[in-house]
């Protein structure tokens, strides 16, 4: 592997996988706990930090852009900071939206003995603790030998999943030098990737199973083929994962009607003749709901990973 001199610390290489995933800006509000990240940040030049008037109107601003994005980061620092962006986190989650949270907190170093530093709660986990309810992936990155491993997997979960995962960041580990397993693969986009026991993050697998698809897809078809009164419920997954194009391309093929939810509103065109309605259930408009209740073959349009 090339002398990627700089490049080889936890920050540098956190901050390149974000920017291979095309994130640009990093919202949140420094403290003394993340400092030294934000400070690599702002030398590093590749994200644009916003600094907001608080951490709790940072959080919700990196989720607006997630949505917009497809990824979305903010930065704030150990516990005075980071509960501040509970609410925001949580949002994301029901509302599937993929959010990073990077979290600075006390060095490793300095947690031994139970020292009494500022910001700390009751033990030093309990910010991860929470998180741990609110996101689809959560880690400290305490061990630099392993980063390259912790930040992938994270970073991959909020991909395949949509919804938010967390990263704490110690501050003695900001500039730690990393080690690899894999080799440096020059044929991605930007000439540098690292890969981790042949791992390679821009192009790690987020498709479903080719067998398993297969199988779903013979048997959708199976079901609509044989149906008289089908329909559509296009979720906010349509939105999430970028298949507004795919849905309308299969209901103009198929000329099934399609109702959205109240998140996925705008997944489908109002002026398209296809498009029904929001359907809310019982807190609907009763024709929509007995329509769509009354089907013989309701197909839910969205993706998962599970």
């Amino acid at each position: 592997m090339k002398d990627l001199g700089q490049q080889n610390t936890v920050s540098s290489f956190l901050v390149q996988q974000l920017y291979d995933l095309g994130v640009r800006y990093v919202f949140g509000v420094p403290g003394d706990y993340v400092l030294g990240f934000y400070q690599y940040l702002n030398e590093s030049k590749k994200l644009m930090i916003i600094n907001t008037s608080d951490e709790q109107g940072a959080g919700f601003a990196a989720d607006a852009y997630a949505r917009i994005n497809g990824l979305g980061v903010v930065c704030i620092t150990y516990c005075v900071g980071g509960l501040k962006v509970v609410n925001a986190t949580a949002q994301a989650f029901a509302e599937k939206s993929p959010l990073v949270i990077i979290s600075g907190s006390p060095g490793i170093t300095e947690r031994i003995k139970n020292p009494l530093l500022h910001h700390k709660i009751r033990d030093f986990d309990t910010q991860l603790e929470i998180f741990k309810h609110l996101t689809v992936d959560s880690a400290v990155i305490s061990d630099p030998p392993s980063a390259v491993k912790v930040i992938n997997r994270v970073l991959l979960s909020a991909m395949r999943y949509k919804r938010p995962v967390y990263l704490e960041l110690p501050r003695d580990k900001v500039l730690a030098p990393l080690s690899f397993d894999g080799q440096e693969d020059e044929g991605h986009t930007g000439g540098r990737q690292i890969t981790d026991n042949n791992f390679t993050f821009k192009n790690a697998s987020l498709e479903s199973d080719i067998d398993s698809l297969k199988e779903a897809i013979n048997e959708a078809k199976e079901m609509i083929k044989f149906s008289r009164k089908p329909v559509i419920i296009a979720g906010v997954e349509i939105h999430r994962f970028g298949l507004k194009r795919a849905i309308l391309t299969l209901i103009e093929k198929t000329g099934i009607p399609v109702v959205s939810t109240v998140l996925s509103k705008s997944v489908v065109s109002e002026n398209n003749p296809l498009y029904m309605g929001v359907y809310e259930g019982a807190m609907g408009h009763e024709w929509i709901r007995s329509y769509v209740e009354s089907s013989d073959c309701l197909r839910i349009a969205w993706r998962t990973n599970d």
